[in-house]
């Protein structure tokens, strides 16, 4: 892990497209202004760990299987199947 020391107003780049800038502390608390192409996704953490587990169990529901190749030549199924 990198550690950097930065002031009020000044900032750091990553990457040379996201510019991280300290815009004010108070108390235990640091405003952040974070600049980055529309493309790069940001989150706080706890809520790029919600999206994850959230990812994670949609994928996994019980009763779903995922799709199997057709037995015959042809194209694969698609999509999910519930079990019966």
């Amino acid at each position: 892990m990198l550690i950097l020391a930065r002031k009020p107003g000044e900032s750091i780049v990553i990457d040379g497209q996201i510019a991280i800038k300290v815009l004010k502390v108070e108390g235990d608390t640091v405003k952040l202004g974070i600049k980055a192409p529309a493309s790069v996704t940001v989150h706080r953490q706890e809520i790029h760990e919600e999206i994850q587990n959230n990812n994670k169990a949609a994928a996994m529901k019980p009763g779903w299987t995922l799709p199997k190749l057709a037995a015959k030549k042809g194209q694969p199924e698609t999509g999910l199947k519930k079990k019966q």
